[in-house]
């Protein structure tokens, strides 16, 4: 059975639905695994001040958050829970369209106009059937090569299609965006600026998670997942890189265990919050991004991805 809703409720949502009809009834949140933020930094305090404030941000809240941030201008690194593997619902699409650049990239060519739709599709309004033929056309062993090249060992492919299974940590989605965001020998500079481009032009109630709280003078490129299972509830992710002020810098939040999807969300958007106004402390006449949509926690059962 296919379920039909509006799009402003969801029809382009990130959770991954495939043939998979999940458990409706949220469950229990479970408490995280004991954990510390550890950070470091070239910036004198600066570590300090985000251990001190990423911990607090997180207090109390219930779930498995996997944490990494990376900021290039002061040598800044924070991670939480890095290597817990995660469902990645649909922040693997990120990793869909960089395999995609990647496999042109070997035959020299451009897109074709049918893969550009796709690929915009995909990114911008999170479209699943979209991706879902896109992982087709490009199979398991592409996507296992860019995830080689790319030195993502730890991300396994989801099986038999189905790609919001994909097993993810922190520190691939970091190596991921730090390939985005800088040159190298595995995405050549035009694929890059493509994905950004198409993470910048994210709809507008889906740009939440690690860009609240963003100044208003950097630019902000985001990619959320979200999914619920009958195991661990839900999960609810959100990938952000962030340029300008003098300040280069990448956020992956991970979570599971959360009760609802507004809990994980609320989680993500707390922890972005303060890492934004600690590396990018506010000045006359700059703004902090509030997402201003709540997302949906609509559930759509799709056709079995062929």
């Amino acid at each position: 059975m296919t379920h039909r809703i509006s799009r402003r409720a969801g029809a382009f949502t990130t959770a991954f639905a495939a043939t998979l009809l999940v458990c409706t009834t949220a469950l229990p949140a479970t408490a995280a695994p004991t954990a510390t933020v550890d950070c470091t930094s070239a910036k004198a305090g600066l570590a300090a001040k985000l251990k001190k404030d990423i911990t607090a941000a997180l207090a109390n809240r219930e779930g498995t958050v996997g944490l990494g941030l990376y900021d290039r201008s002061t040598g800044t690194t924070c991670t939480l829970n890095a290597t817990t593997a995660f469902d990645s619902a649909s922040t693997v699409k990120v990793t869909v369209l960089a395999t995609l650049l990647w496999d042109a990239k070997k035959s020299n060519r451009y897109l074709t106009d049918t893969e550009d739709a796709l690929a915009t599709a995909m990114i911008t309004e999170s479209d699943n059937d979209a991706t879902s033929k896109l992982w087709k056309q490009l199979g398991v062993a592409k996507i296992q090569g860019f995830l080689t090249a790319a030195g993502m060992t730890k991300t396994v492919p989801g099986a038999d299609g189905y790609w919001g299974l994909t097993q993810e940590n922190v520190n691939d989605e970091q190596k991921l965006l730090k390939l985005v965001t800088a040159r190298n020998s595995v995405l050549s500079d035009n694929a890059r600026a493509y994905i950004l481009k198409l993470m910048g032009q994210v709809v507008a109630d889906q740009r939440w998670g690690t860009p609240a709280g963003a100044p208003s003078s950097v630019a902000v490129h985001v990619k959320n997942g979200w999914l619920q299972r009958s195991t661990h509830g839900w999960r609810v992710h959100s990938l952000g890189t962030f340029n300008g002020a003098g300040h280069d810098y990448m956020i992956t939040v991970l979570t599971q265990d959360d009760s609802t999807m507004d809990y994980g969300v609320t989680t993500i958007q707390n922890v972005s919050k303060v890492i934004h106004k600690d590396l990018v402390p506010t000045t006359p006449g700059v703004t902090r991004y509030t997402p201003t949509d709540s997302p949906s926690e609509a559930f759509v059962a799709v056709p079995p991805q062929g």
